[in-house]
């Protein structure tokens, strides 16, 4: 064989090496964050009774880190296209290790919601710059696989959250399961060092917006408490009046200054693109469905009588459907593009929907699990192509702020999800009492429902996105 052949084979195979460790380094931390979230949601009542708080009060734990990190992703994007994605990620890796540690020392719930906010604060870094580091490292033609085997590690810490945090909280203490980001993280810092090339910043001398920072931050956090908070305050309530207010005045100043600067925080011409935009919302409105099921669901089965190990198990379906389905819808779209299995994931995602709306008072358990199976697997459509479909639609100088974008439209979608099933849930309580369970999960699935279908038909008369060859 030629020596310079020989070179040549050593030389890609370093390459496809290196970007293979890149992905592994990004998988990591998008397991370990997914995984985090998982399993805190299953800690609140002990930490209820180990930190002596009212379950209102133990709801923060989650709530601030939803507001928080919903909050800075746009901010953390445009870091990342500043100064570099790859100091913003590894900053996000550290912050969060360390954070975690803190989590686990906490003595009181104040000392927690505050350690959860530092959390939040470096998780942002991370969701919004992994996407970034991922399409940098790929060729376009191989943007969907990779972005598929990440939302199959997002999957893979959503199933396994539960389960193992109740293990480690049973055996080892509540605090046991922040420790355990502490060698996970440690490992795929190492990791994101050694692999991640070093970006040069396309604006290094561009200074950061910190006026549209702190209005996006301040706006969207008052939008998301009043939509958090909406069904359990009152949506007429004067608390709620007035975080909405707040968030239309700061979000209309936000976009006025936007467009009055020459390097704004966030690109409003982004949104030109009928692929960008249209991968906006949909994701936004897919959010919305999805965690409208995640919130309904324990309702309804607890009310059939099920105990909470076997409800956990029903709800693993979703996401064990969602990790095998992801990695080939992702590779599919590189082939066939992103349109047709968008669609055809929203598709699936209504029927399942749909099946779900059926339950009633005596459902078999196997209607529970067809319906779960098939939103997962529609889910699972999805996902990978609307990234890929967003990121391609954005130019490679903006990625880090379009990552943001959609993972602040995903936030959002999450927190209206749940307040809409709040709202349509509590309603039918309060007209027919506690036996309407299945009417009030039923009216919402069914509104949930009909915006999968629309989702479906915007997108499908998208122009189709362009691969690379």
């Amino acid at each position: 064989m030629p020596a310079g052949n020989e070179q040549g084979q050593r030389g890609a195979g370093r390459w496809q090496a290196g970007r293979a460790a890149v992905l592994v380094a990004v998988g990591v931390s998008t397991f370990m964050s997914a995984l985090d979230g998982s399993i805190v949601n299953t800690l609140l009542p002990l930490l209820g009774r180990s930190l002596g708080a009212s379950v209102a009060d133990v709801e923060w734990v989650v709530t601030v880190y939803l507001l928080v990190v919903s909050g800075l992703l746009l901010a953390a994007g445009r870091l990342g296209d500043l100064r570099g994605h790859k100091v913003i990620f590894l900053s996000g890796y550290a912050g969060f290790t360390l954070s975690s540690g803190l989590c686990g020392l906490a003595p009181t719930l104040g000392w927690l919601v505050a350690a959860r906010a530092l959390q939040a604060l470096f998780a942002s870094l991370l969701y919004a710059t992994a996407p970034a580091i991922l399409s940098a490292s790929f060729p376009p033609a191989e943007r969907g696989r990779v972005l598929g085997l990440q939302a199959m590690m997002t999957y893979l810490g959503l199933a396994v959250g539960p389960p193992l945090g109740g293990f480690l909280s049973t055996h080892f203490g509540w605090a046991s399961v922040f420790y355990v980001n502490l060698p996970v993280g440690a490992v795929g810092c190492w990791l994101a060092w050694r692999a991640v090339e070093a970006d040069r910043p396309v604006a290094a001398r561009v200074r950061f917006d910190v006026a549209g920072a702190v209005l996006f931050f301040v706006g969207l956090l008052a939008l998301l408490l009043a939509l958090n908070k909406g069904h359990d305050w009152g949506w007429a309530s004067l608390p709620i009046i007035g975080f909405s207010a707040l968030a239309v005045a700061l979000m209309g100043t936000f976009i006025a200054v936007e467009r009055r600067l020459h390097e704004p925080m966030l690109d409003l011409s982004l949104f030109r693109s009928p692929q960008f935009s249209g991968a906006v919302w949909t994701a936004m409105l897919t959010y919305v469905t999805i965690f409208a099921v995640l919130f309904l669901l324990p309702y309804y089965l607890a009310w059939r009588g099920y105990a909470p190990g076997t409800a956990g198990l029903l709800l693993m379906c979703q996401p064990l459907v969602m990790m095998a389905t992801a990695p080939v819808a992702g590779t599919l779209s590189d082939r066939y593009g992103t349109r047709i299995l968008v669609v055809a994931g929203l598709l699936f995602l209504a029927t399942g929907l749909g099946i779900l709306s059926t339950l009633g008072a005596a459902s078999p358990v196997r209607v529970v699990i067809l319906g779960m199976v098939v939103l997962g697997f529609g889910v699972g459509l999805f996902v990978a192509p609307n990234n890929s479909q967003l990121l391609g639609a954005a130019p490679a100088h903006r990625r880090g702020i379009a990552s943001g974008v959609l993972a602040a439209s995903r936030n959002v979608g999450m927190v209206l999800g749940v307040g809409l099933a709040g709202a349509f849930y509590t309603t039918a309580l309060a007209n027919h009492g506690p036996d309407a369970v299945p009417v009030g999960i039923s009216w919402t699935l069914r509104l949930m429902a009909t915006l999968a279908v629309l989702a479906a038909l915007v997108n499908w008369r998208l122009r189709q996105h362009p691969q690379a060859a």
